[in-house]
């Protein structure tokens, strides 16, 4: 079969393909319209609770006079009682779609629980859930679950680990953990173990995002933290 004739088959192949579509789209309009409609309802309800859990997160903390603060606004008498109330909301979004693929909310909902584990003091169990959700396929979430779990890694004295997370995040930046971001917080790891590399690292830095304030402003305050002298490399 030569060229032409089989470009020709493949053509036709396509048309009957495109034909079958057509036909079945017909058949199962109703159908295909409430799979559709369903989806969007299901993810307006895992929107809806996403962001109930992050308006508890974020919730204002202390005492509260009568009529203060709007209709249905959050308020906690502790950061603690804050983070415990989130926390029931977070992981109530993780065990209801837990389901694979996972939605983004899920992924979202698992690296806020570990923040609200680690801000109650619960490091272990901040450790195994920001490592879950350090494997989301969302890079950005996971990316921002790497960062923290690399603070709980300093936290438990795991600092090489933590090193090791903050220099893959600053060699694969994403939209939210920039690459100033990862290597200012491994610059911020080695300033008392190792204050010469840590100088290098701000050098770096400087070179690379001197020329934006927010991180020109934040270089000289930690630099001026830094001990003088030696250091190990």
């Amino acid at each position: 079969m030569d060229r032409l004739t089989r470009h020709e088959l493949k053509q036709d192949e396509f048309k009957e393909s495109l034909d079958q579509l057509e036909q079945y789209m017909t058949a199962h309009l109703k159908e295909i319209v409430t799979v559709v409609i369903l989806a969007i309802v299901v993810a307006r309800s895992r929107f809806a609770l996403a962001s109930c859990s992050l308006r508890t997160f974020q919730a204002y903390v202390g005492t509260v006079a009568p009529g203060s603060m709007p209709p249905g606004t959050e308020s906690y008498p502790t950061t603690a009682d804050r983070y415990k109330a989130a926390l029931l909301k977070f992981n109530a979004i993780t065990a209801k779609y837990r389901m694979f693929p996972r939605p983004k909310a899920v992924g979202i909902a698992l690296y806020h629980s570990g923040l609200c584990e680690s801000r109650l003091g619960n490091t272990t169990v901040a450790i195994n859930t920001l490592q879950e959700a350090s494997r989301d396929g969302d890079r950005d979430i996971a990316s921002l679950a790497q960062l923290a779990l690399a603070d709980e890694f300093l936290k438990t004295g795991k600092t090489q680990e933590a090193d090791r997370i903050f220099q893959n995040l600053a060699d694969h930046p994403t939209l939210t953990v920039s690459r100033a971001t990862a290597l200012m917080a491994l610059a911020d790891s080695m300033k008392s173990s190792q204050p010469a590399r840590a100088r290098q690292l701000y050098d770096q830095i400087r070179k690379e995002f001197g020329s934006e304030p927010a991180v020109a402003q934040i270089l000289r305050e930690e630099m001026a933290d830094l001990p003088q002298g030696g250091g190990g490399q």
